[in-house]
């Protein structure tokens, strides 16, 4: 929940500058595509290869931006056939975990952050400022810090590819709890707990991740969204 709000909250910040600057709706539109185009296209080609790979046909693929008749703006989309609602709920999920082995991936292998969260949970304050201070003399790390923040920041799937979500869990929820009920509890906590504990543990690292990235551009974008209000003496809602 918070990665989305912060979403929400830099993306509207971004497009407000880009429509001050520019006074261009279509040309704003264009540059916030352009902006965000390597994390639309890792997006759209989750859907597509995962329906690929689970034998779904796909009727339509497009990375060109549009504005739908409610204002908000598609970026992208791929049309798929209707399937059971387990394959419904992979195809949907997809750019979720293409996007966090990405996050992964430009986080902890290029950016080291996994080394700096280790220094602030021992509680090396100093020490965490200073690794802080030193992550732009990382090799390439304005390149990697912008396809964390692009990948990130639209990797969170849609309503519509949430739609088979909620049948899925509670059919998942009916046959935990048949489960229990069966004796199955000790086993699971034996079994199950160790692995889904890790699993939490790294999904948490890497949103966590995801969301210092938005607060560390929010913050900049909200401020010269303010300057540019002052300067021209108008604003966009």
């Amino acid at each position: 929940m918070p990665l989305v709000l912060l979403q929400r909250l830099l993306h509207r910040e971004i497009q407000a500058v880009l429509l001050l600057l520019t006074r261009h709706p279509q040309l704003t539109v264009a540059l916030f595509s352009i902006l965000f185009f390597p994390g639309v296209f890792i997006h759209e080609t989750s859907h597509y290869l995962m329906a690929k790979l689970l034998r779904v046909r796909t009727r339509g693929f497009s990375l060109i931006p549009n504005t739908l008749p409610d204002g908000r703006l598609q970026m992208g989309y791929v049309e798929t056939e209707a399937a059971d609602i387990v394959r419904d709920s992979l195809i949907g999920l997809s750019p979720l975990i293409a996007g966090s082995l990405f996050v992964a991936y430009a986080g902890l292998n290029r950016l080291h952050l996994h080394t700096l969260w280790d220094v602030l949970r021992n509680g090396q304050l100093e020490l965490f400022w200073l690794g802080l201070g030193l992550l732009p003399t990382v090799k390439d790390f304005y390149l990697w810090f912008y396809f964390t923040f692009a990948v990130s920041s639209t990797m969170m799937p849609s309503d519509s590819d949430r739609h088979s979500w909620l049948p899925l869990g509670l059919w998942t929820a009916a046959l935990f709890t048949l489960a229990i009920f069966a004796g199955a509890g000790t086993w699971m906590l034996e079994n199950i707990t160790p692995f889904l504990d890790n699993f939490l543990y790294s999904v948490a690292l890497l949103f966590g991740m995801s969301n210092a990235v938005h607060v560390v551009l929010l913050i900049p974008f909200f401020l010269f969204h303010r300057l540019l209000v002052y300067i021209m003496k108008v604003d966009v809602r």
